[in-house]
């Protein structure tokens, strides 16, 4: 990773090391990871052998623009923070989910000038990791990952309610109305974003704003939302040495629509999807979702090319891949 912001370090991470793991232990080494871009993810090595993984939320560690982030009542507002974190953590835990261990999470900031969690360091690879190297033996982690999927869909919000779990499990009430309501409004907002930021979507506006009313005229109200991690691709899930999928990136949790999180899962899981897929679906959601999906890959990746992310390739990669996908979804 490379850019201009500071690193943590060693003697930063010590003190959270020794309360999360003991003072028996010595803290030898840090090792941020790639790729986070709302936290910053250290893996922790001691003089033991052992290691685990510290998250960090602070603005160093956040690339995005964070001017939505205040409002927990919008199920898409930024999904960072340690109470979203640990509330995810107790849904999943409470459901059976594999996710990484928690050890340790610091809401005092006792260690750190930020919020901080230190949890299990699962050794091996990432799903995706194994997909790429061998599709069958990854095989029976996505039976799992299914089952996973079936579990998390059978749990239903307090009162039906939807949104982000931290706030419904508490008795919130999430803005909106309805989440195809919210996914149209926000489709609505993407286009108007990436029509003046590139020529072929700002060609496509109307064709892309008459698809998002025509595909949400189509949806029957729903009463029953589901628990949905929200960005489950291959990457946000580690295989433990028995097979076990872990899901990772909790913190987008929420009640929502099942399609939503079909949605993503095909996009990212491409010809392994099949696997996961599940009968039932509501079709008219799969369409409005998927033309937002897509949307909202442009948009997002976009955005936060504004900042100094430091790894802007794959994110232009994403936003153009989303682009051409959403204008072949409108014949544009």
């Amino acid at each position: 990773m490379t850019g201009t912001r500071a690193l943590l370090t060693r003697s930063d991470l010590a003190p959270l090391a020794r309360a999360a793991l003991g003072p028996a232990r010595t803290l030898t080494a840090v090792t941020r990871l790639r790729g986070g871009s709302k936290k910053g993810v250290y893996r922790l090595a001691f003089d033991d052998a052992t290691t685990a993984i510290a998250y960090v939320w602070s603005p160093d560690e956040d690339y995005w623009d964070k001017s939505d982030a205040a409002d927990p009542r919008d199920p898409f507002s930024h999904s960072s923070g340690l109470d979203l974190f640990t509330a995810s953590y107790d849904r999943l835990s409470a459901l059976g989910v594999r996710t990484p261990r928690l050890h340790l999470a610091d809401a005092d900031r006792a260690f750190l000038p930020a919020d901080a969690a230190v949890v299990e360091d699962i050794p091996g690879d990432s799903l995706e990791e194994v997909l790429r190297r061998d599709p069958q033996a990854a095989a029976p982690t996505l039976a799992r990952l299914a089952e996973t999927l079936e579990a998390m869909r059978a749990c239903q919000g307090p009162g039906g309610g939807f949104g982000k779990v931290a706030l419904v499990d508490n008795g919130g009430v999430t803005r909106g109305g309805s989440c195809e309501r919210r996914v149209t409004d926000g489709a609505l907002r993407d286009i108007a974003e990436i029509a003046v930021r590139d020529p072929r979507a700002g060609a496509a506006r109307e064709a892309f704003e008459d698809a998002v009313h025509t595909l949400a005229g189509d949806i029957a109200p729903r009463s029953r939302h589901t628990l949905v991690h929200g960005e489950l691709g291959p990457d946000h899930v580690l295989v433990t040495s028995d097979g076990e999928p872990a899901l990772i990136d909790i913190e987008g949790l929420m009640y929502f629509d099942a399609e939503w999180e079909h949605v993503f899962l095909a996009l990212r899981f491409g010809p392994h999807y099949d696997a996961l897929r599940t009968p039932g679906l509501d079709e008219h959601r799969l369409r409005l979702y998927r033309l937002a999906m897509h949307l909202s890959l442009v948009a997002g990746p976009l955005r936060l090319l504004d900042g100094d992310f430091p790894e802007p390739g794959p994110m232009r990669e994403i936003a153009e891949s989303n682009l051409g996908q959403a204008l072949r979804l409108v014949g544009a």
